[in-house]
């Protein structure tokens, strides 16, 4: 049963991590300490197990991993590696003890190198009979939020060491971000507005179309924070600051039209709402657009994004709280062998696992 699990895990099972941690991260800004810390527990046990289960079906399953790398739906939830780990580790940072954020970082390089230029080039090379661009979907977004997560925690350490060259190296990163994200944004829109509409295209994973946006507001409110006498900061802190309003108010517009899609399938078309792994697509956005809420109201001096984030965190929260009861549900199912074995079942049955 578990080497069946293990050889079915999705690329993009890391998300319950991500969204568990980034909820963690807003409880703690509103003083939730108890939540808070229930949660960083969860997504730490959550990680270490996931991270076990990748690696063995590295190593035992090496040909599905790469059938997974060279699949346009799936290989850009890799990204999921990338982010979990730094979201993780930005919620452990502190001024006092930033070592746990220092060797989490250090590992999440190697990692989102390979997959930065692996993936794209695996896509874009290879043999096909069909364009790689009629299967894009919202989990290319994975690629922007893999990257600002990396420039978030970049930006953590450079304003703890005021290291000039970490520093730019948050910038860098952030700016790349943001070109990914406009890149992206531009194929995932034509895509939807060139092909037939159909329920099954409008799946959970668009929701990270505003997860992105989301975290580029996070990466950026914390650059912001930076010494502004960094040199760095001297020649890009008003772009910094102008572009990641211009992207927290576009991903505020994005949340009607991400819920009217869910209406349209679910409500017009009477798609059945069943429990996925793709639903932490869901939270994950939420709980970021929180988070990113709070530090950028609080860095620019706006108490309205402050207020939202507080509130937005509560329902970010209930979210989590919804998709973890069918996630453990769906999960004991499987042990219980009543449901056959999915990928998406397989991260259910390994993510429940380390909740006990």
């Amino acid at each position: 049963m578990w080497r069946a699990a293990i050889q079915r895990l999705p690329p993009g099972s890391f998300a319950f991590v991500m969204a568990t941690g980034i909820i963690s991260t807003g409880f703690a800004a509103i003083g939730q300490s108890i939540l808070s810390l229930l949660l960083l527990g969860i997504a730490i046990g959550g990680l270490l197990v996931l991270a076990a289960l990748m690696l063995a079906r590295f190593i035992v399953f090496r040909r599905d991993v790469m059938l997974d790398a060279r699949d346009p739906k799936r290989a850009f939830g890799f990204f999921t590696i990338v982010a979990a780990i730094d979201v993780v580790g930005i919620r452990l940072y502190s001024p006092e003890a930033p070592t746990a954020t220092i060797v989490l970082g250090i590992l999440s390089v190697p990692i989102w190198l390979l997959l930065t230029y692996g993936v794209p080039a695996n896509l874009m090379l290879r043999p096909r009979t069909g364009p790689v661009a009629a299967d894009i979907d919202g989990s290319w977004f994975l690629w922007v939020v893999g990257t600002q997560s990396l420039a978030t925690a970049s930006a953590a350490l450079g304003a703890h060491t005021r290291s000039p060259e970490l520093a730019a190296l948050a910038v860098a990163l952030w700016g790349i971000g943001v070109m990914l994200y406009l890149m992206l944004a531009t194929l995932v829109t034509l895509r939807l507005l060139t092909v037939p509409s159909a329920p099954g295209n409008f799946n959970p994973s668009y929701w990270i179309y505003m997860g992105a946006t989301a975290i580029t507001v996070l990466a950026g409110s914390r650059i912001l924070r930076m010494p502004q006498d960094l040199p760095v900061m001297h020649v890009t802190s008003p772009v910094v600051s102008g572009l990641t309003y211009v992207l927290w108010a576009f991903g505020v517009w994005w949340i009607p039209l991400l819920v009217i899609f869910g209406v349209w399938r679910h409500g017009v078309h009477r798609e059945p709402v069943r429990y996925s792994s793709g639903l932490w697509s869901i939270v994950f956005p939420l709980g970021m657009y929180s988070v990113a809420s709070m530090h950028f109201g609080a860095v620019a001096q706006l108490p309205l994004l402050v207020s939202i984030g507080e509130v937005g965190i509560w329902v970010a929260g209930l979210a989590w709280l919804v998709v973890c009861a069918g996630m453990v549900w769906a999960g004991g199912r499987f042990v219980r062998g009543r449901r056959p074995m999915s990928a998406g079942l397989a991260a259910d049955a390994a993510a429940a696992g380390s909740l006990r």
